[in-house]
């Protein structure tokens, strides 16, 4: 009965922690990214994971002919200055952040409507001897009514 309970609790944490940090990431993007959109009205989709040092993430999307937008990645201050990069879908390079001193955002006019992929890369801690660092990263769109 003793090793029932462990087991259950131990899987409760297993399967919760995951549901606490993507709520915790969540929370974080609504109160300190999305103000930071404007004068972009942001089209609704939370796009936000934890990562760590060193992970990349890609994201593909659909972005319409005509239409003014905003990429903005937002982070916590504990992962550094993110990279990113807007890349068709040969994978050919549109923007990419490190030859613009890492700036957090972009703004474009979609000449057509295509798919596009954002890819965002945590960079890595120099220091061999810390702990590796996590933290909320997020992909907020904007466009201009």
């Amino acid at each position: 009965m003793k090793k029932l309970i462990i087991t259950t609790v131990l899987l409760a944490i297993a399967f919760g922690f995951p549901a606490l940090s993507y709520s915790q990431c969540k929370g974080f993007t609504k109160q300190n990214c999305l103000p930071k959109l404007e004068p972009y009205t942001y089209n609704g989709q939370l796009n936000s994971a934890v990562l760590n040092e060193g992970d990349v993430a890609e994201l593909l999307l659909t972005f319409y002919g005509g239409q003014d937008y905003r990429i903005f990645i937002c982070a916590q201050d504990v992962l550094g200055d993110i990279e990113f990069k807007l890349l068709d879908t040969d994978r050919n390079t549109i923007f990419d952040n490190t030859n613009q001193n890492k700036i957090d955002h972009w703004d474009f006019s979609a000449s057509a409507t295509q798919q596009l992929i954002v890819q965002v890369k945590v960079p890595e801690n120099q220091s061999s001897n810390e702990m590796v660092q996590s933290g909320c990263v997020s992909i907020l769109i904007g466009f201009k009514p």
